[in-house]
């Protein structure tokens, strides 16, 4: 005899397989769209056409990209989507066009704006910036070039185990973001690569970096105004300018940097370890509320470094002084080596001098001898073993 369900069961039946359908996320694989993983030939009309199918979903969404290389030319991936679950999966390789010039004055390669909730995991991107590289370093007219990856006014992004290849200039930027975390990122270009920052945020709140190696030709991690409850942790830099606060100060209205704490970093053969920097010139900016903590520098040649009087070429800022206020900024556990005698040195704002600064179990050597220190307009305290010995 066959079973006999109660209309309530029946009922209950329907509701759950109805609603574990909604619930099932889909798969959009870009080669079913036309993308040809040969390196070769133009697969930006397969990814957008994935990506619009993905974005227009009820459902959470996935986009697969299979194994092999794939040809970009910039695409800008738009929201705001029907569902907050975008997953991009990653096998193999974006490739942007061997021609700098084709995506060179586009600012971005690949670009999310008013996007929630998109996670990228694993992949390679490959800027193949060395031409635009060699063009700007013969003293050419060249291009200004395009970031590989930049997410603008989105919220809610993961990117896990993502590498990017010589960028034509920054690697990754996050742009008026809030709730961004990265891990296991690997950034890699040539050390004397121009303006291929690492990682850089600016305007952005909720922002963590995990876990990451980054080896690139300006700072690994650049941090801009309007920054603040940024998380560094377990980061080796090198080759690379350091990690940076600023240049702020550049706009005399303009928002500061708050709440930022980098702590277990390496840095290798760096410009520099910790630096923060502004321009010699009135603005209402700050930077405040800094813990750099648990550092190892080999062979750095600025350690520590506050510039609040960087003016490049002289021009716009001789005879001013910086109106960026810095404080309440800690260095806490850092030992090693710095290529310079001066490994800790503190130029402030003869106007609004660096207050707040502490040095706790700071122990710094230049060839062997405990290395010197520097100090200008800077206010604070030193505790525990300090070396080079305080100036503050």
């Amino acid at each position: 005899m066959a079973p006999v369900f109660h209309p309530i069961t029946l009922a209950f039946l329907f509701f759950f397989v109805f609603h574990s359908s909604l619930a099932a996320p889909v798969t959009y694989n870009v080669a079913n769209f036309g993308a040809k993983p040969d390196g070769k030939t133009d697969s930006t009309k397969a990814f957008l056409t994935a990506w619009s199918n993905a974005c227009g979903s009820t459902r959470p969404a996935s986009i697969y990209v299979p194994r092999g290389r794939f040809l970009l030319r910039n695409v800008v991936f738009t929201g705001p989507c029907k569902n907050k679950a975008i997953n991009i999966q990653i096998d193999g390789t974006l490739v942007a066009p061997s021609d700098y010039r084709v995506i060179g004055n586009a600012g971005y390669w690949l670009l999310f704006q008013h996007v929630n909730g998109v996670s990228i995991r694993g992949g390679n991107l490959d800027g193949q910036g060395t031409g635009l590289w060699s063009c700007k370093m013969s003293g050419k007219s060249c291009p200004n070039g395009a970031s590989t990856l930049g997410f603008s006014n989105s919220n809610n992004i993961a990117i896990t185990g993502l590498t990017s290849l010589n960028s034509q200039i920054f690697h990754i930027v996050v742009n008026g973001c809030q709730n961004v975390k990265m891990q296991g990122v690997k950034v890699i270009a040539a050390g004397n690569s121009p303006n291929t920052d690492g990682i850089h945020v600016q305007l952005s709140s909720g922002v963590t970096i995990l876990n990451s190696k980054i080896q690139t030709g300006d700072d690994c991690v650049s941090i801009g105004p309007g920054t603040s409850n940024l998380w560094i942790e377990n980061v080796a830099c090198g080759p690379g300018h350091g990690i940076s606060i600023g240049s702020l100060g550049k706009d005399l209205q303009e928002q500061g940097v708050q709440n930022v704490t980098v702590k277990t970093v390496t840095f290798a053969n760096t410009q520099n370890g910790f630096r923060i920097k502004s321009w010699g010139r009135p603005s209402n900016g700050f930077a405040r509320n800094i813990l750099f903590q648990h550092a190892v520098m080999v062979n750095v040649q600025n350690p520590i470094v506050i510039d609040q009087n960087y003016c490049p070429g002289n021009k716009g800022c001789p005879g001013q002084v910086s109106g960026v206020k810095v404080s309440n900024v800690i260095y806490q556990d850092i030992h090693g080596t710095s290529a310079t005698q001066v490994a800790v040195k503190f130029d402030c704002s003869s106007k609004f001098p660096c207050s707040g600064i502490r040095l706790e179990n700071v122990k710094l050597t230049f060839k062997n001898q405990p290395a010197q220190v520097s100090c200008n307009h800077a206010g604070g305290r030193a505790a525990g073993l300090v070396q080079p010995d305080s100036c503050l």
